[in-house]
C-alpha cells in the first residue's frame, strides 16, 4: 500500500482550513484518512505538526506532498508563518515607474552638484 502525507481540505466556503494526514494515494482529497498529524490555517497564519509521527511514517516510506514538506521545515526550523514576511512582486509597469523615479532623482541631484562645482 502506497501512503502519502498530504492535506485535507477543511472549513468553510472561502474560509479553508488544511488537516496534514497521512492517507493512501488512491484516496479522494477529503476522504478517509489513517491518521491525522498536523493542522495548517492559512488565514490565520497558524500550523503544528507531530514531528514524531511525521518521521515514522517517513521511515515507513510516505511521501511528502510539496506543501506538507514545506510547512514541516517551518516547524522543524522554529519560524512561525506569520514571521516570514514575502515581499510582493512588483508589475513591469510598477518597476518602470520606480526606475524612473530613481533616474529623476540622480538627475536632480547631479543637476544641483553641477552648479555648486562651476
Amino acid at each position: 500500500m502506497a501512503v502519502k502525507i498530504r492535506l485535507k481540505r477543511t472549513g468553510s466556503k472561502n474560509n479553508a482550513c488544511f488537516r496534514m494526514v497521512v492517507t493512501d494515494v488512491r484516496a479522494q482529497r477529503d476522504g478517509k484518512a489513517i491518521e491525522f498529524i498536523g493542522f495548517y490555517d492559512p488565514r490565520h497564519k497558524d500550523e503544528s505538526v507531530d514531528m514524531e509521527r511525521v518521521k515514522y511514517w517517513v521511515s515507513q516510506g510516505a511521501v511528502m506532498s510539496d506543501t506538507c514538506a514545506a510547512i514541516v521545515k517551518r516547524v522543524e526550523s522554529g519560524k512561525k508563518l506569520s514571521e516570514i514576511v514575502r515581499k510582493p512582486s512588483l508589475s513591469k509597469k510598477a518597476k518602470a515607474k520606480e526606475e524612473a523615479a530613481k533616474k529623476a532623482a540622480e538627475e536632480a541631484k547631479a543637476a544641483e552638484a553641477a552648479p555648486a562645482e562651476a
